[in-house]
C-alpha cells in the first residue's frame, strides 16, 4: 500500500525537471561540436536566426543508385535548431521503378506527404504481422508508427517526391536488406536466420557489398 502511494510522488519527481525545462527554456540549438546523447546535444552558446532555418530540402536528391531513391535528411545533424523539439524532416525522391526497401526508424514515427507522383507505401504491425498498404497520390499523407517495418516505392509513370516529418530530432534508420547482406555477418548465419540458401545469400551480399 505504501509503495502504491509513493508511485505518484516518484513519477512527479521524474517529470518535474522536464516540465521545468519546457517552461524556462524556449529552445536548445544543438552544439554539433559535442557528442550526441540520449537526451540530445548540449545547447549551443551563440544562436542566430540561421540556426532555425534550413534550405537543404529544396534540391532533389540523387536517385542514380541501386534503389533509384534518395532521402535528404533535415535531422539534428543537418538542422541543429530541431534539437530537443521532438521533430525533424526529410525529402524523399524516388525515380520511376525506385524503392525504399523495408526499413525502420527506431526513434520516431513518420508522416509522409506526397508532393509529386505516385507512391505505394505500407507498414507491418509487430503484434500480428498485419500489412497496411495504400497507394498515395499528390496531396495524400500516410503515417508510419515508430519502430515498425515499412516501405515506399514509385508505382507511377513519373518521378515521385514526398516531404517527411518525424516525431524526433534523430529518428534513426535501419534498412533490413542492408542489415542482413551489407556487412560481414557470416553467410552461414544469414542462411539460418532467413531460410535462404547459400547461393541466394551470396548473391545478395555481392549486390549490396557484404562479405563473409
Amino acid at each position: 500500500m505504501a509503495n502504491a502511494m509513493l508511485l505518484p510522488v516518484l513519477i512527479s519527481f521524474l517529470i518535474m525537471p522536464f516540465s521545468a525545462m519546457a517552461l524556462t527554456q524556449d529552445f536548445c540549438v544543438a552544439d554539433l561540436s559535442c557528442s550526441d546523447t540520449p537526451a540530445g546535444y548540449p545547447c549551443k552558446a551563440g544562436v542566430s536566426a540561421g540556426d532555425f532555418y534550413y534550405h537543404g530540402l529544396a534540391a532533389a536528391g540523387n536517385t542514380s543508385n541501386l534503389i533509384k531513391a534518395a532521402v535528404t535528411p533535415a535531422f539534428v545533424g543537418q538542422f541543429p535548431g530541431v534539437n530537443g523539439l521532438g521533430i525533424s524532416a526529410a525529402r524523399l525522391d524516388i525515380a520511376m521503378g525506385g524503392v525504399v526497401p523495408l526499413h525502420t526508424h527506431p526513434a520516431a514515427s513518420e508522416l509522409l506527404f506526397v508532393t509529386e507522383g505516385t507512391i505505394l507505401a505500407g507498414f507491418i504491425s509487430s503484434s500480428s504481422n498485419t500489412v497496411y498498404t495504400k497507394t498515395l497520390y499528390k496531396g495524400d499523407i500516410m503515417v508510419f508508427p515508430q519502430g515498425l517495418l515499412h516501405y515506399q516505392y514509385n508505382g507511377g509513370s513519373s518521378a515521385a517526391v514526398a516531404l517527411v516529418a518525424f516525431s524526433g530530432p534523430n529518428p534513426g534508420l535501419q534498412i533490413t536488406d542492408y542489415a542482413l547482406f551489407a556487412n560481414n555477418l557470416p553467410s552461414a548465419v544469414v542462411e539460418k536466420v532467413t531460410f535462404l540458401d547459400d547461393a541466394q545469400v551470396k548473391k545478395l551480399k555481392s549486390v549490396l557489398g557484404g562479405s563473409g
